[in-house]
Order: C-alpha cells, then sequence, then structure tokens
C-alpha cells in the first residue's frame, strides 16, 4: 500500500471558540453561542516524510457515527438528575453533532498515530480501507444534580464501537468508551465543550488499542 503520512481528508482549521451569534433573537435576550469540537488537535497532515514507499501505512475509515435520538439536535443538552434533559436555546452546536465528533475523532487517531491514513465518512468511491470503525454516541451531555440550586456539574461522553474489516465489513472487535468529568459549572458552555472533546480523546485511545489488538492477532 502507497506510503502515507498523517493525513485527514478535509480536515479545517479548527476551533473551539464560542462563535456569538450576529443576532438576537429579541430585544433584552442573549445572543446565540455556537460551538465546535477539535481545538488544538489538527495534525500536520502537509509533512512531507521522504518519497512514497518509505512509510508503511494503514488505512482506517470511520463512518457516520449513530447518535442516540436526544442528540439529534443543534442544541448542547444539559441532563438533570436522572431523566430530564435540557436544551440550550442559546448554546448550540456550529455543525451536525456527527461531523465534529467524527472529525474530531478522526483528527486524535491520526496524531496519535501519524503513520495511518484516517477517513471519515463520506469518503470517495473505490477507497481501499483496512479497518472500518462504527461508533454509535449514547451519552454526549452536560450532568447537573436534581437540585434546583445546582451550579456544578459533569460531562459525560459515552458510546460503543465495532471495529470492522475493511474487505468485508465482518466485526473483528467491539468495546465501550465511557468518560464522566466534573470541572464546569452552570453556564459555563466553554468549560464544558472542552470536556466533551477531551472524552472524545479518550474514546480515540480506546479505538487505537482495539486497532492495535487486532492488528496483532493478524486479522
Amino acid at each position: 500500500m502507497q506510503a502515507v503520512t498523517s493525513a485527514i481528508r478535509l480536515i479545517v482549521p479548527m476551533s473551539l471558540l464560542a462563535l456569538t451569534g450576529c443576532f438576537s433573537l429579541g430585544r433584552g435576550e442573549p445572543p446565540q453561542r455556537h460551538y465546535v469540537l477539535g481545538a488544538g488537535m489538527l495534525p500536520d497532515a502537509q509533512a512531507d516524510t521522504g518519497p512514497a514507499g518509505d512509510v508503511p501505512g494503514i488505512a482506517i475509515g470511520l463512518r457516520q457515527p449513530r447518535l442516540a435520538e436526544y442528540l439529534g439536535t443543534p442544541f448542547v443538552v444539559v441532563r438533570l438528575g436522572p431523566n430530564q434533559i435540557r436544551l440550550s436555546e442559546f448554546h448550540r452546536w456550529g455543525e451536525t453533532l456527527e461531523q465534529g465528533i467524527n472529525r474530531t475523532v478522526a483528527g486524535y487517531l491520526a496524531t496519535k498515530e501519524p503513520v495511518w491514513r484516517v477517513e471519515f465518512a463520506p469518503w470517495p468511491p473505490r477507497t481501499n480501507l483496512d479497518y472500518v470503525i462504527q461508533l454509535h454516541v449514547l451519552r454526549f451531555d452536560g450532568l447537573l444534580p436534581d437540585e434546583a440550586a445546582a451550579t456544578e456539574g459533569e460531562a459525560l461522553v459515552q458510546a460503543t464501537w465495532e471495529i470492522l474489516r475493511g474487505a468485508d465489513g465482518g466485526v473483528l472487535t467491539r468495546g465501550t468508551t465511557e468518560y464522566r468529568e466534573g470541572g464546569w459549572t452552570l453556564e459555563d458552555y466553554d468549560s464544558l465543550v472542552t470536556l466533551l472533546q477531551e472524552g472524545l480523546s479518550v474514546l480515540a485511545d480506546d479505538l487505537l488499542a482495539g486497532l492495535k489488538r487486532v492488528m496483532d492477532a493478524g486479522s
């Protein structure tokens, strides 16, 4: 297979900046703020490490993630207690959550294993992939205690995943990742998004370990 260096198709400079909306929904109402994932983890995809063939590469593909239905919203979700959710009208994702999660996980994988080529759906026709990953994102939200006066909470990322053989889609291994971390206060959505992104880094670590187990087994 043609040698590759750290490469992610269509990666653009990413920022976790809260992009202040250019309008307000009404007089006296706060402006909308929009958030994207991926701050500080853009790999050097343009680096030239030598002629093709110098470095063996593995091609990894990430399918479109499957999200729990309640996450299919542009609003950042905060959970109050075990059952109640709040959709943050003035704090929204700047892209679909599927796209943001997939791009960020792909970026982490390529950064952690620079000789891999990492693609995320939709990839071009006739793309040859050694392994394909399917993510099932069950939780991606803030958590607040079920108390009226609660102001401090946690971030929770929970996902199951499958690593498939690229040639025929056969399942090689499965796993579950759960990340739970405190450190954000109510209305501090910058901190919440930062913690959620850290959860995606932990997810990428688990995927990396799973991929290496599969490779070591010769699958």
